[in-house]
């Protein structure tokens, strides 16, 4: 049980009694957000379709208006998703959908849409794939999500003139409650090593983490003191972003000092559980 739910609790009520009230909440919280999605969609219709002419020329006040219009629309479709996604895994209804991909091209197609967004706030994104990696199985569009939330925090805490790199490589995870002391000491005596996963990492030049938040960060709806003076935010990006890593049994993780930039990883296995 958090803190909050503790300090909101009326006296005697169970922790089962408060896990069940949060999930019914959740429940109503993304009935609402789905109900947002179809007035987003003609909204965002619209606004494409005025920007792009074609119901006649724009002034320059009109489509610094509209441009504003659809950023502000994004973020909050942005939110809907996020709070959809939080509500589904929240009763369980979350649904993994493995297929055979290339990592690397999945990876490009979610740093190809955020690339506007960065060039409009003068922030640098490259992306540095790797041909070491074979295809192979992975929910593409969970993976996508993940990087999608790690970007909108990149973009939000890096300064202009700064920027953020996404990077995919392979990596050799010992999983040490997995297999005996015997096995890592054999694996260890491998020079040539084959990858059992991939790592996928998200760094920027923004001002850094304190390390006592580098934990805290992941929980839900948790924002860091001075986030609220840099943007919207609902708190819950990193929180689905280390749900959705652990759905592929993989795990994330933080490196970050102040004053030196933050670099965000995950990695996801290569191989079903039952293959390993």
């Amino acid at each position: 049980m958090s803190v909050d739910e503790q300090l909101i609790a009326p006296e005697g009520t169970t922790e089962d009694a408060l896990q069940s009230e949060f999930r019914r909440r959740a429940i109503a919280l993304a009935s609402v957000a789905h109900e947002l999605k179809t007035p987003l969609a003609v909204m965002a219709g619209y606004t494409d379709l005025l920007l792009s002419g074609g119901v006649g020329p724009l002034n320059a006040r009109q489509r610094r208006v509209l441009e504003e219009m659809q950023s502000s629309g994004e973020r909050l479709r942005k939110f809907v998703d996020d709070f959809l996604a939080f509500s589904a895994i929240e009763t369980g209804k979350l649904k993994m959908n493995y297929e055979v991909a290339d990592i690397n091209g999945s990876l490009s197609e979610v740093c190809s849409f955020w690339l506007t967004r960065f060039k409009e706030k003068g922030v640098a994104c490259y992306f540095l794939p790797s041909s070491a990696i074979e295809p192979f199985a992975f929910d593409s569009l969970k993976v996508q999500h993940v990087v999608s939330n790690l970007l909108q925090n990149a973009l939000k805490f890096t300064p202009e003139q700064g920027t953020v790199y996404v990077s995919v490589e392979p990596f050799f995870w010992e999983r040490r409650t997995d297999v005996g002391q015997a096995a890592i000491n054999e694996r260890r005596g491998h020079i040539d090593r084959l990858y059992n996963s991939v790592c996928i990492s998200v760094a920027d030049t923004g001002p850094g983490i304190a390390p006592e938040y580098h934990q805290e960060i992941f929980e839900d709806f948790r924002m860091l003191p001075y986030s609220r003076n840099l943007g919207a935010g609902n708190g819950l990006g990193l929180a689905i972003a280390r749900r959705l890593v652990q759905a592929h049994d993989g795990k994330i993780w933080i490196e970050s000092e102040p004053g030196m930039g933050s670099k965000f990883s995950f990695v996801i296995p290569v191989k079903p559980a039952n293959e390993r």
